[in-house]
Order: C-alpha cells, then sequence, then structure tokens
C-alpha cells in the first residue's frame, strides 16, 4: 500500500535534485557576471564589414574565402558599439586547418574594411595561436608562452610565460576553442582553453593604443573558414 508523501520529506526530495543544478547556474552566472553579448546570435546587427565573405551560419559569426568568396586581401568585420579602453573580451571560435584569423581591439580603422592596431592571433596551425600581434604596424609583439615589456622608447624585455609547444597542444583544430581578452592600461593578456598563452606590457610612445575598435579578422590567401560565437564584453575599472 502506497502512502502519501510528507510535505517535509517531499521538499527535501526536491532540494536534493534541484540544489546541484541551482549551484552550477549560480556559479555559471557569477563567473559571467558584468559581461554583455556583442553578438545576438541570429545575424550581422551592430556589425560591419564586407558580406561578401561575413555572414551568419549556425548562430556563429563566419568568415570565409574560396573560389565563389574572394578576398584580394586582409578584410575585417568591425564591431560597431563602441571604442573600449579596458575590458575583457570572451569568445569561442573554430578556424579551419590552415586557415588565418584573429580579434582586433584598440584598433582603428582603414579603407577597404582594412585595420590597425592590436590583434589577437588566431591560426590553423602550430606557429601563431595565441601570440599578440600589431597589424599595419609592428607585426608580432608577443610569442605564445612569452611575457614581452616594452619601454616607452620601444626596447623589449621577453621572458618565458609557459612552453609554446604544450601550451599548442591545448588548442583543439577545427573545433570550438574559448578566447579571453583581457587589456588593463598598458597591460594585454591572452588566454585560450583556459592558459595563459602570451602576456604583453606595451609603453611605447606612439605605439601603444589604450583604446579603440574591435574587429573579427579573414586573412586572404588559401581557401579558409573561421567562426565565433557567444561574443561578450565586460569593461574594467
Amino acid at each position: 500500500m502506497s502512502r502519501p508523501i510528507s510535505l517535509p520529506t517531499l521538499t527535501a526530495l526536491l532540494l536534493a535534485v534541484l540544489l546541484p543544478s541551482l549551484i552550477v547556474s549560480a556559479t555559471a552566472a557569477d563567473v559571467e557576471k558584468g559581461f554583455s553579448p556583442i553578438f545576438n546570435g541570429k545575424d550581422l546587427t551592430g556589425w560591419e564589414g564586407n558580406l561578401t565573405n561575413w555572414s551568419v551560419e549556425d548562430g556563429a559569426i563566419t568568415g570565409e574565402t574560396g573560389p565563389t568568396k574572394p578576398a584580394a586581401h586582409c578584410n575585417y568585420l568591425f564591431w560597431r558599439g563602441g571604442k573600449p579602453a579596458n575590458f575583457e573580451l570572451r569568445c569561442s571560435f573554430r578556424v579551419s586547418t590552415g586557415g588565418n584569423s584573429g580579434v582586433q581591439f584598440r584598433s582603428r580603422e582603414l579603407p577597404e574594411f582594412d585595420v590597425a592596431g592590436y590583434q589577437a592571433d588566431i591560426e590553423g596551425g602550430p606557429n601563431y595561436m595565441g601570440d599578440l600581434y600589431d597589424c599595419n604596424g609592428r607585426h608580432t609583439i608577443t610569442h605564445r608562452g612569452q611575457k614581452v615589456v616594452i619601454d616607452e622608447n620601444g626596447k623589449r624585455e621577453a621572458t618565458p610565460l609557459g612552453d609554446p609547444d604544450a601550451l599548442q597542444k591545448l588548442i583543439k583544430l577545427d573545433d570550438w576553442n574559448a578566447y579571453r581578452i583581457i587589456a588593463r592600461g598598458h597591460e594585454i593578456t591572452l588566454i585560450i582553453n583556459g592558459a595563459v598563452m602570451s602576456r604583453t606590457i606595451d609603453r611605447e610612445k606612439g605605439k601603444a593604443t589604450l583604446d579603440g575598435l574591435i574587429a573579427l579578422q579573414l586573412h586572404n590567401g588559401l581557401p579558409m573558414k573561421v567562426q565565433f560565437k557567444n561574443i561578450r564584453i565586460k569593461n574594467l575599472p
């Protein structure tokens, strides 16, 4: 014969089932506290670029080159929501093998959807993923596995931060990875899949920038595809 469950017993059972998920949800909310999405997951509202190469596919911003989508030169998809200074940007990305891309920040726009400024490098290969690059400027500033300090006169001091080969093994080629870009004052930290890839302190006069545009890169050359989703940003003091 079945017996009715008392209210205290029912409450205890519900808590036992729901509490773990509530804790996980609260933890996730705490981690993302203060972040705002800058891509709606549906279309390119708030973004501008060459629509021959940029679109939204399967809920992700997608840049693609190929026979039907030619790209004579690198081109960029610009976020028109402002020019952040101190911030943390988070996103998920996926790049095809051999592809070349990146996330621009504290950058300035050039004609024909070109750009100059800092780039968090993305590559479908073993060499440049996690580097800090300066487009149309000083080129590679900091390699993966390095900390680089640049003084006001441009003198650089590089020290090891990690093993670049070991860090590369954390990258999932042709699959989704998580990028975090933290820019606060003169310090820039690039993190992929939870591991610090590079750290830079850049004080070079006339070169270091403290605010600017955010954009996504699509490199010309061999056919390639890159995708970005879950793009969100948090302003830092």
